[in-house]
């Protein structure tokens, strides 16, 4: 019986569960792992469908996107633009500091403040 692969998903990076508890703490309820384009196996981190708002935790140091995924990634949020949607890119220090999710509640509620 030839193997599958595992539907179970990745762990989550540091940045990723400090956001993911940022947003349970806000109320809010964006969809994780989000696949957006039909042809390609892109998939945004979090996405908030009601204002088309993605938001991604790039990873540190040697990861993917400082090994050559940088222009994949580029070639994924200049799709998802075209498609009408609003890419945020956070660093794992961004995160943690509080900035991203203040960002992203002053877009979500139309920067009210």
């Amino acid at each position: 019986m030839p193997s599958r692969k595992s539907e179970v998903p990745k762990a989550l990076s540091k940045g990723e569960e400090a956001f993911a508890l940022h947003c349970r703490a806000e109320k809010l309820k964006p969809i994780r792992e989000f696949r957006f384009h039909k042809a390609r196996k892109w998939r945004f981190d979090f996405y908030f469908p009601e204002r088309k708002l993605a938001v991604e935790v790039e990873g540190g140091y040697g990861g993917r996107h400082q090994r050559g995924g940088f222009c994949t990634d580029m070639e994924k949020y200049n799709a998802a633009v075209e498609m009408g949607i609003m890419v945020l890119r956070y660093n794992t220090r961004s995160v943690l500091r509080g900035e991203a999710i203040q960002q992203v509640l002053g877009l979500l509620r139309g920067n009210e403040e």
